[in-house]
């Protein structure tokens, strides 16, 4: 054994490394045994945390007391020295950037980018003041009661060390009792920042020991700017590349789980390499990441393996720093020791609460509410941990001085670190569920009962339909109803629901605010599926995101599309820019030869040089040459010495332009003066004669000060020469600013297209939002006003770029098909028709055609009118339809305001609109019904909806040859193609009776999901299955007709058109309403009833064969045969007669 006296921490001469803990060995290491010490470090601590659950901060203690012990054993023992030699051999640098990436990386992942931009400057503040107040208490006080003889420069690196605000452990313990994220993301975000400060502080200290120039200030300014922006931007672009690689679609899972991992480590190292932060740069980098820079369910298992990899670096970090504390000798740890250990702990929250104090002005002003119960529970959030540890002991090292007992800094904070684990997060905890911070408002819990109602519904509706089956009669349904009740306790409720609410019911504007946030939580749900599924862009999806968190925090804000984007500020400036650059486009101002005289063969000599390409460009190579003696007589010595050339040169220039603007005055005349560039060169041209003129003068008298300051200042305007050349730029520009416009332009459509699905997805869910009826009706207002503005604005942008939105259509079109495609495929894969190796070699194809997508051409030429006649689904793209109505449609244009038709006006035909928008305006529609049997369900508001390219106006009411129900107004300039009543119903006897009835399945249909689409969403109803396939068909009703019901092989029975009557217990339905199971026959009540019924997936998957779905569609349009004759038999004026 060495001395023992020997110091463990000083620094050796030359280019060792330093020596984290230890002496140099005079004995061959075995370094197989240092792996067996890690590895047992690790199998203990998970040990601990499986029995020790939820006591992460005993865990701790425990494997740092098993360090010390170690290091004990170690100090007296050669055999257990040479098991942790490498450990006392790294030097502690190497620690800090082993442990501390990861760990950082996984803080700033956690933190939501929105909510922390939101109050930005606030945590900034909060972040600097927290740092600036701590670091003087907390040096104060080691200066004056320490008693280990330390140096100032020693008590103030250890007072900036215990300054550190651990980010992880400073809000784990708020997290599980339900605090909102918003709160913990704040702490979070100010530790981040005080992390990054003294990291950066930190990493000069280093930069000074290495290098050999002064410390001087400038140093200091350029490398916290490099620390700061630097770092800022490498860590903006890593992002951007981490999130490429893991958005890959060819790439697996444990492929994005090493990549994700390596490019932070690589990330770090490289920014630290390069003279920056690599703390700052991975907080950059975790902040510009979320759920959708990963592929779908991707992102919870990083997160997993990234938690465990945190727990696993702290045991080793904890264990490792007891071992190092072990190795010292004992009589420096004494009383004193730990009476200064209590002083520390006291003084920390002493200065935390300080901060809280100075800080509380400032977090007033930010978006959320603060008030004096959340400063208490922030005051015990300064909690230590293992930041403050792997910097520990640089304390030393850095330090100018060197103590006796280094192992000292690390013992303090260790210990420090585990008393603010243990202590400040059960003061939290309790403080919060004491000032009622965790409690839940009673609307909340009204929410709560109301979602834990409708999943006991399912549950009992779930029991009903198994009672059913005949292979589950002989179950205990009393012990199944019993076990599956719901009994939830809400937590953190001081009272229950039912008490509470006796004692006061909330206002509507309570429960509308706590709505509201439901209502912000389901659209971030419906844009992140709309991303997965590949409907919705990533940067649409992550705007829309980001707008309702931004907006989320205003009370009573209901996100709209105008809140939604910045698209009307930016597409003003592209636009106007680009209408600037087309004003400034060289326009050539062509003349035709048989103008002129054909014998003046001058002037035809001349036109053909002017109008040359050549000669164009011999004016541009002018302009280009004369960039050199413009550089010479800008130069004053070049310009003395050569003043004779530049006067001949500048005349010879002259000259030319003088000959150009002559020779196109000679041809283009008065025209020449039409084209502003042209105007530009004879100013050059007249500029030029005064400059020469001018200096011709200056020759003459010489002594005259006047004429040479301006010959100079005319010197000067010769730059103008150069003006020409933007001539050449000009069209590339425009090019660039019409690609930007249509990117921007695809970007909205897409977020408005988005937040369109978004708020049709909210209104499926209203009901398990509220219980309460007034509630409902409102949302439903606010959300339906909100769903017309977007429509509206998704019709101006068709309208504007209809090009771009042709292709983005086309692409999504492409992306549902190949969507349905995997699908399929998967299903195959599963049932084994295909096997791994073909599945995979197939998927890989399907994947390679979605990836191509990317290279699809941002805008598509809108098709010719005629092609518009295969976008109508009736017509089914069948050559004999398109022809017979292509011959007789005709092309209508519409100007802004025109009225297509008037509310009460018989049709004249059908509107197909081909491209434009147009405003439709009405009463609640009737479906058929009089407006005296509608008296109760009677709405006395306005109906409104916007139809766009592809929409047909006047369907129904051609169908029934009666008055329209709405006005259809334009919007915006329209074409329109035409198909008159007449020709409609020529086609309905020519092609009768299937395309009058698939028109009314086209209708029923659309009725169907307008207003059912929450109990359709698991039935495939497209309009071609249910022809080829018979999945749903129409039955046709008239007065006191009857049908009865099968229950067992129709799964949907849906009322869209008239009225029926429940002939058992005379229960009237109007339409629209899906029909009750107990209805077993029903009779028409009006003069036409329209029933869409959808069949059971059993009788449809028994018809599959197409043998089977011809017949059966044969039968149905022979019912549907019969019935229409039944229908003119008994007089009702359906269709025309001929």
């Amino acid at each position: 054994m060495q001395n023992p006296n020997l110091s463990f921490w000083a620094q050796e001469e030359g280019n060792r490394p330093d020596l984290l803990c230890g002496r140099s060995a005079d004995y061959t290491i075995e370094k197989v045994y240092f792996p067996v010490l890690v590895c047992s470090t690790i199998v203990l601590g998970g040990l601990l945390r499986a029995f020790l659950k939820n006591s992460e901060v005993i865990v701790l203690m425990i494997l740092s007391l098993f360090g010390f012990l170690v290091g004990q054993l170690a100090y007296s023992s050669i055999q257990v020295h040479r098991i942790i030699y490498p450990l006392l051999r790294t030097p502690s640098f190497s620690l800090y950037c082993y442990f501390s990436p990861l760990i950082i990386f996984m803080a700033a992942l956690d933190v939501d980018f929105y909510i922390l931009k939101n109050v930005f400057w606030q945590v900034l503040l909060t972040g600097l003041i927290s740092f600036s107040t701590a670091f003087i208490i907390i040096g104060y006080v080691v200066l004056k009661f320490n008693k280990d003889s330390w140096d100032l420069q020693s008590c103030l690196l250890f007072s900036m060390t215990l300054v550190i605000t651990d980010p992880v452990h400073s809000v784990n313990s708020l997290k599980t009792i339900g605090i909102s994220k918003m709160y913990t993301d704040i702490i979070r975000g100010e530790s981040m920042i005080i992390c990054g400060f003294t990291s950066i502080f930190f990493g000069i200290l280093r930069s000074k020991l290495l290098s050999i120039s002064s410390f001087k200030e400038l140093h200091i300014i350029i490398c916290l700017c490099l620390d700061i922006f630097g770092s800022t931007v490498c860590g903006y672009w890593c992002a951007r590349i981490i999130q490429f690689i893991l958005t890959d679609l060819f790439s697996n899972t444990l492929t994005n789980i090493v990549l994700c991992i390596s490019m932070v480590y690589m990330t770090f190292y490289i920014v630290e390499f390069l003279g920056m932060s690599g703390m700052v740069a991975l907080v950059t980098v975790g902040l510009n990441l979320d759920s959708l820079s990963f592929k779908p369910r991707i992102e919870l298992i990083i997160t997993k393996f990234l938690i465990m990899f945190s727990y696993v670096f702290q045991h080793l970090i904890y264990t490792f720093f007891g071992i190092v504390i072990g190795c010292a000798e004992i009589k420096y740890i004494q009383f004193q020791t730990i009476v200064f250990m209590f002083v520390l702990f006291v003084t920390v929250c002493l200065a935390r609460l300080v901060t809280i104090v100075l800080v509380s002005p400032i977090l007033r002003h930010s978006s959320y509410e603060y008030n004096w119960r959340w400063a208490v529970v922030i005051a015990w959030s300064g909690i230590k941990g293992v930041f403050s540890l792997l910097l520990a002991p640089d304390i030393h090292n850095l330090a100018e001085q060197k103590v006796e007992s280094p192992q000292l800094f690390i013992l303090y904070i260790q210990v420090i670190s585990l008393m603010t684990m243990g202590i400040n997060s059960y003061m939290m905890t309790h403080s919060a569920r004491t000032l009622g911070l965790c409690a839940i408002s009673l609307p909340r819990q009204m929410a709560m009962q109301n979602a834990i109602k409708h999943i006991q519904e399912i549950i009992q509706n779930k029991i009903t339909l198994f009672k059913t089956e005949k292979i589950l009669t002989n179950v205990n349904w009393t012990l199944v109803e019993e076990k599956t009740r719901i009994e939830y306790i809400i937590p953190f409720a001081h009272t229950s629901y039912d008490k509470k609410a006796k004692e006061e019911c909330p206002t509507d504007e309570v429960l509308i605010e706590e709505a509201r946030l439901h209502i912000a939580i389901i659209q971030m749900s419906s844009f992140e599926k709309q991303c997965n599924d590949g409907v919705l862009g990533v940067e649409a999806a992550r705007t829309l995101i980001g707008a309702i968190k931004s907006y989320c925090h205003i009370q009573g804000k209901f996100v709209s599309i105008y809140d939604v984007s910045t698209y009307v500020k930016a597409r003003s400036w592209l636009v106007k820019f680009k209408n600037l650059l087309t004003f400034l486009e060289y326009h050539k101002d062509n003349i035709s030869p048989f103008y002129m005289s054909k014998n003046n063969k001058f002037l035809t000599f001349i036109y053909h040089i002017v109008f040359s390409e050549e000669f164009e460009y011999a004016g541009y190579i002018i302009a280009i040459i004369y960039i050199y003696p413009m550089i010479m007589h800008l130069w004053p010595m070049a310009r003395e010495l050569n003043v004779s050339a530049l006067i001949l040169v500048n005349y010879y220039f002259v000259f030319l332009y003088l000959l150009e603007s002559t020779l196109k005055i000679i041809i283009l005349k008065r025209k020449y003066f039409h084209q502003h560039w042209n105007t530009l060169e004879f100013l050059i041209v007249i500029i030029g004669i005064i400059d020469i003129f001018c200096i011709y003068f200056v020759k003459l008298r010489p002594d005259n000060l006047v004429l040479i300051q301006f010959t100079v200042i005319m010197g000067y305007f010769r730059i103008i020469r150069f003006f020409p050349l933007i001539k050449i730029i000009i069209p590339l520009l425009i090019n660039i600013v019409d690609v930007q416009i249509k990117k921007r332009l695809s970007l909205m459509y897409s977020i408005t297209k988005g937040y369109v699905k978004s708020q049709e997805d909210t209104k499926f869910l209203i009901r398990q939002i509220s219980s309460r009826e007034s509630i409902n009706q409102k949302l439903y207002e606010i959300l339906e006003t909100n769903k017309r503005d977007a429509v509206k604005e998704l019709g101006l942008i068709e309208h504007e770029g209809r090009d771009v939105v042709i292709a983005l259509k086309t692409k999504q079109a492409i992306r549902n098909v190949i969507a349905k495609a995997l699908k399929n495929l998967t299903f195959l894969w599963s049932r084994g028709i295909i096997d791994k190796h073909e599945g995979v070699e197939m998927n890989k194809v399907l994947l390679t055609k979605i990836k191509s997508l990317n290279n699809i051409p941002m805008a598509i030429p809108p098709p010719t009118p005629d092609k518009y006649l295969h976008n109508i689904v009736w017509l089914e793209n069948k050559d004999a339809l398109i022809e017979f109505f292509k011959d007789r449609a005709k092309l209508a244009y519409f100007d802004y305001g025109d009225i297509i038709c008037k509310e009460g006006e018989m049709p004249q035909g059908i509107y197909l609109i081909i491209s434009g928008m147009a405003i439709l305006q009405s009463s609640p529609p009737t479906f058929g019904i009089e407006r005296s049997l509608r008296a109760e369900r009677e709405s006395t508001s306005r109906f409104t909806e916007y139809c766009t390219s592809g929409d047909i106006i006047g369907e129904l009411c051609c169908l029934l040859k009666r008055e329209f129900e709405y006005t259809a107004i334009c919007e915006t300039i329209l074409q329109a193609c035409f198909i008159s009543l007449e020709d409609l119903y020529e086609g309905f006897d020519v092609f009768w009776p299937s395309l009058e009835y698939k028109i009314w399945l086209k209708l029923a249909l659309s009725i169907a999901y307008q207003y059912f689409e929450s109990s359709l969403v698991d039935e495939d109803l497209t309009f071609q299955k249910c022809v080829v396939l018979n999945h749903a068909y129409v039955e046709t009703l008239s007065s006191y007709n009857e049908v009865t019901i099968d229950n067992v092989n129709m799964k949907f029975v849906i009322v869209v058109y008239g009225s029926v009557i429940d002939t058992k217990t005379e229960i009237p339905y109007l339409a629209p309403c899906i029909l009750p199971k107990t209805c077993e026959q029903v009779q028409g009540t009006s003069d036409l009833s329209k029933l869409l019924i959808i069949q059971a997936s059993e009788l449809v998957k028994n018809n599959n064969t197409k043998a089977m779905a011809h017949t059966s569609f044969e039968m149905t349009k022979r019912d549907y045969n019969w019935k229409r004759k039944d229908e003119l038999e008994a007089g009702t004026h359906f269709r025309k007669g001929y």
